[in-house]
C-alpha cells in the first residue's frame, strides 16, 4: 500500500476542490476552526513558488523545482483569515497580488513542478485531521480521502466576491476584467495536461452561487459527521 494511503487510514482528510472564488478558502478556515484540524492551502504553494521566483527572477523549470523543494511554509488559522508564513514572515497579502496569481496559474501547468510539490502536500496530513483546499486534492493528492467536496459558483458571482475583497483592501479593480480573468484561468486549469481541474468521481458537488457561507459549512459538517462518526455538528 502506498505511504499516502496508509496516512489516509490514520488521519482523516477532507478535500475541498473547485475554481477560484467558489469559497474553498473560507469554508476550509471555518471548518478548521470548528474541528481543530490543520489546513493545506495548496494553491498558495504555487503562489509562494511564484513569489520567490519573481523576487529571484527565476524562469527555468529547474530553478522553480529547486525553489519549491526548499519552501519553508506554515499555515496559521486566525479568527477571520489564514495567515501564511514563508520562512517565518507573513506573506499572506503578498502572494495574493495579481501578478503572483498569474504566474502561479502558469506554474501549475508544469508537470515537473506539480510532481515536486506532490509529496510536500501529502506531508501536511497530520493528526487530528486535514482540510485540503485546492484544485486537485481529491483527484491527485489525496485520492483515497473518504470525503471529497467540489465547490463551484458562476464566474460572475466569483468575480463579485473577488471584487469585494480587493475593494476592502483598498485595491482598484474592474469587475468585467475580473470575470474575464477568472474564465481564462478556469480554461487553463481545466485544459492543462497535468492534473486538470475537475471533480473526483466520488466528490460531492456544491454550487455556492446562491448560498450563504454558513449554509455551505453546515452542509459539509453534516457530511463529515456521517463520514467520520466522531465529529459533532
Amino acid at each position: 500500500m502506498p505511504e499516502h494511503e496508509k496516512t489516509i487510514e490514520l488521519v482523516p482528510v477532507i478535500t475541498l476542490d473547485g475554481p477560484g472564488g467558489a469559497g474553498k478558502g473560507t469554508v476550509s478556515l471555518l471548518l478548521a476552526q470548528k474541528l481543530g484540524w490543520h489546513i493545506l492551502d495548496s494553491g498558495s504553494l504555487y503562489r509562494l513558488t511564484a513569489l520567490k521566483a519573481l523576487r529571484q527572477e527565476a524562469e527555468e523549470v529547474s530553478q522553480l523545482i529547486e525553489i519549491a523543494g526548499k519552501l519553508d511554509v506554515d499555515y496559521v488559522p486566525m479568527r477571520d483569515h489564514l495567515t501564511i508564513l514563508l520562512e517565518g514572515r507573513d506573506v499572506t497579502d503578498a502572494i495574493r497580488e495579481e501578478a503572483v496569481g498569474r504566474r502561479a496559474s502558469e506554474f501549475a501547468t508544469i508537470a515537473e513542478l506539480r510532481q515536486a510539490l506532490l509529496q510536500r502536500q501529502r506531508n501536511f496530513a497530520r493528526p487530528p485531521g486535514l482540510l485540503a483546499d485546492g484544485r486537485d486534492m481529491g483527484t491527485v493528492v489525496f485520492p483515497e480521502a473518504p470525503l471529497k467536496i467540489f465547490l463551484t459558483a458562476s464566474p460572475e458571482e466569483r468575480a463579485k466576491r473577488r471584487y469585494k475583497q480587493l475593494k476592502q483592501k483598498g485595491i482598484d479593480a474592474n469587475l468585467p476584467e475580473l470575470v474575464s480573468e477568472l474564465e481564462a484561468r478556469d480554461k487553463r486549469d481545466s485544459e492543462r495536461a497535468a492534473a486538470p481541474l475537475r471533480a473526483a468521481d466520488d466528490a460531492v458537488m456544491i454550487d455556492t452561487t446562491d448560498m450563504r457561507i454558513d449554509e455551505v459549512v453546515n452542509q459539509v459538517m453534516q457530511m463529515a459527521s456521517r463520514c467520520f462518526g466522531f465529529i459533532e455538528v
